[in-house]
């Protein structure tokens, strides 16, 4: 048996927990729920995310989180990035396939990416000052003494920063976790995305180590000159699994890469990126397979993992059965697969699959007319995926 911290969240978030446990619990993997909550009723009344949930997903090392409502422009910063920063969760898995059944103008395509996105550096990093304090005035003065080149010139007191901490280790680790990835997962190829044509010694490092790894791995790079004088990294090399050329190493530009994905994605597989470019990229790959209602996701460290979807609380819709839940059981697809019950985790995949291909029991969005009265409700989904895989 697995003990398993299970947060049930806000907004509809309680609901969709409890499908996703339903089917969970229907694949017969034993699980012992340890259910903490930690809405955002629960954080703004304590103040925080309580110290119970910290200790609940440290002792248990893995987490299913349904959705918390975060402020937008005031109160808390998000919870997500609260918990992937405090618990050292780097890696952000999203991964986006089709579905037949789903309504997308890619379902000819047959998308099947992965998003491997850095969770704890760059502009997500936090570290912010706000326009109108004496403190960011004097950081702006500081910059400006030191700049060499383009210098901040809009009025000191007017003027918000945000710092982007880009580093070696960061990109190494994220890297490393997606070449890992596509050798587990028999991928072809790993693109590496930044904006390094402007940034150059942030994204620019990036892609100095990006490659770096790719050559540890033994990759293919796509054309020759990017690995023109590139030395294998030494922390991987020797350590990392030589492919043997079998995964090829591409570079995008950011701007580049979303015309990509929309004119041809099938021809792409795992894309790895930074923080910022991650969380853009993430929504725009769940757009391409019909919505972040299918998009499920996990969130990796060394000592823990939580597995989430990639949609919000949608509060409007709290309490009335309504939204659909798969994304949430895909996350605990993915669970499954990380704890190594990946015969369970297929059957859970396949249930779903067929239950939205059949298009019977499915909640109003994946209808092809969100009006049609036949469309169930999310527990009455739930209970649809598990009859299939009983």
């Amino acid at each position: 048996m697995y003990k398993v911290t299970l947060i049930p969240g806000d907004g509809v978030g309680p609901e969709i927990a409890e499908a996703t446990r339903k089917c969970v619990d229907a694949t017969g993997v034993k699980i012992d729920w340890d259910v903490q909550e930690c809405g955002i009723e629960v954080i703004e009344a304590e103040g925080g995310v309580p110290d119970r949930v910290m200790d609940s997903i440290r002792a248990n090392k893995i987490a299913l989180k349904a959705p918390i409502t975060t402020p937008i422009g005031k109160g808390f910063r998000s919870v997500n990035v609260f918990l992937r920063q405090e618990l050292g969760l780097y890696a952000c898995i999203r991964p986006c396939k089709t579905y037949k059944g789903v309504r997308t103008y890619f379902a000819d395509s047959n998308v099947d990416l992965v998003v491997v996105r850095e969770n704890t550096e760059d502009l997500y990093a936090g570290v912010e000052f706000q326009a109108g304090q004496e403190k960011t005035a004097e950081l702006i003065k500081k910059i400006n003494e030191f700049a060499t080149g383009k210098k901040i010139n809009t009025p000191l007191d007017e003027t918000g920063v945000s710092i982007k901490p880009m580093s070696y280790q960061g990109t190494r680790d994220i890297c490393n976790y997606a070449f890992k990835y596509a050798v587990d997962n028999k991928r072809q190829s790993v693109t590496s995305i930044c904006k390094a044509n402007i940034m150059k010694f942030t994204d620019g490092l990036w892609y100095d180590e990006t490659r770096a790894v790719a050559k540890a791995y033994g990759a293919k790079f796509e054309w020759d000159e990017l690995s023109e004088g590139v030395e294998a990294d030494p922390k991987l090399a020797g350590i990392a699994t030589d492919c043997g050329g079998s995964i090829e190493y591409n570079e995008r530009l950011i701007d580049n890469m979303c015309m990509q994905l929309v004119q041809k994605p099938e021809l792409y597989d795992v894309l790895v990126t930074s923080n910022l470019y991650g969380d853009i990229l993430s929504d725009l790959c769940a757009g391409l397979v019909g919505g972040l209602g299918v998009a499920p996701g996990s969130n990796i460290g060394t000592e823990a993992a939580i597995f989430e979807a990639t949609h919000g609380s949608a509060p409007k819709y709290k309490g009335q059965n309504k939204v659909n839940p798969v994304a949430l059981i895909l996350s605990g697809k993915m669970m499954l697969d990380y704890l190594g019950e990946h015969e369970a985790a297929a059957k859970l995949d396949k249930a779903v699959a067929d239950v939205i291909e059949e298009g019977k029991d499915v909640t109003y969005d994946l209808k092809d007319d969100r009006n049609d009265p036949t469309a169930v409700g999310t527990q009455e989904m739930a209970e649809a995926i598990c009859a299939k895989m009983r």
